[in-house]
């Protein structure tokens, strides 16, 4: 099973929490966590994109860099780790984001990939009039499906003459063309969004579910391998996963108590109206982000324990057939992934051959 740590590129991390550790990004310290999961072995790094936050108390995710330039940055300090920017595509054309790709491509040698992003919050693009209307909800991986297509077709021969509803190409050329393998992900979880995964992605993001209970994500395992018949594909599943760890189980469950205590209720607010806007879908990831039940930590699945006790856990999940890999965010990042390395991966069976 691939570990991957998705880098705190906006303030504050995964917590909306007033007693949660408060902090800005900076390339400085996606820096050090980078090193330190490269020297710890871990396989890839992931920063999302967010172009307006949620506001509340702690002004949560109001502070962000950008994702391309800052995974640009880390692939040109690393060596081995696998680097993956979020596109918002939107925003970006798919043969400038080709383009963008293999400048990265060359940075790293051939470590960089691709999250496609179709958007879902109206007021990060609207903010800048980009939004495209509320039918976008309907149409969006229809839109997606052929900028996926025309990024394969120009990164395979570096040329795309493609036709579409969206996009329109003549003779685009964009060349040198990439020297790795470039894997996309995508973390829609909804109908479309997997039957556009299997189609198009090496890898879909899924949200981890509860506390303790590692295996609550395997439904979309089986969601995924059902679309994955129709297509013939190998696609994967990454899972986005909170780890709060610390010496013993009651050590660790005090600190997620007193997160839980601080919840920005503003800002949880803020994101349940927005999770609500779209009416298309009950099965997208944004209804389970945004459920107000349990939103101090986004309602992703989250591992609270001994080191010992989340190292079990993670085996747990990696047991799960058809899993690819978990993407970890952590209460405190630098603690956290220096006690991944030296605590809790050196206890995992699915991970004994990182020596």
């Amino acid at each position: 099973m691939e570990i991957g740590v998705f880098v705190p590129i906006n303030n504050n991390g995964w917590l909306i929490s007033e007693n949660s550790p408060q902090y800005m990004p900076s390339f400085d310290l996606n820096k050090r966590i980078a090193l330190s999961a490269e020297k710890h072995g871990l396989d890839f790094l992931l920063s999302m994109i967010k172009l307006r936050g949620f506001g509340g108390k702690t002004e949560f995710w109001e502070y962000g860099l950008e994702s391309f330039t800052l995974m640009a940055g880390l692939a040109a300090v690393t060596e081995k780790i696998k680097i993956y920017a979020t596109c918002p595509t939107l925003i970006i054309p798919p043969a400038f984001a080709a383009r963008m790709c293999n400048t990265i491509d060359s940075i790293s040698n051939g470590r960089f990939g691709l999250n496609l992003i179709t958007g879902w919050q109206r007021p990060e693009y609207s903010q800048m009039g980009l939004w495209p209307g509320d039918e976008h909800f309907r149409n969006r991986y229809t839109m997606l499906s052929e900028y996926a297509r025309i990024l394969r077709e120009l990164w395979k021969t570096g040329r795309s003459d493609f036709k579409g509803d969206y996009y329109q190409m003549e003779d685009c050329l964009v060349r040198p063309l990439p020297t790795g393998d470039m894997k996309i992900i995508c973390a829609g979880s909804s109908d479309d969004g997997l039957a556009f995964s299997a189609q198009w992605a090496d890898y879909a993001f899924c949200l981890g579910k509860g506390v303790n209970t590692p295996t609550a994500f395997a439904f979309n395992n089986d969601r995924l391998a059902a679309a994955t018949a129709k297509t013939g594909r190998d696609v994967k599943t990454f899972v986005l996963i909170m780890i709060i760890a610390d010496e013993t189980d009651e050590a660790a469950m005090e600190k997620w108590i007193h997160y839980r205590e601080g919840v920005d209720q503003d800002a949880v607010a803020w994101l349940g109206e927005q999770g609500a806007a779209d009416k298309t879908s009950t099965t997208t990831n944004v209804r389970q982000l945004a459920d107000r039940e349990s939103a101090v930590n986004l309602n992703m699945g989250t591992l609270v324990g001994s080191y010992a006790s989340v190292a079990r856990m993670l085996d747990e999940m990696a047991a799960v057939p058809n899993t690819g890999g978990v993407l970890l965010t952590f209460d405190d990042f630098i603690e956290g992934v220096e006690n991944f390395g030296t605590r809790i991966q050196p206890l995992m069976k699915s991970r004994a051959h990182i020596g």
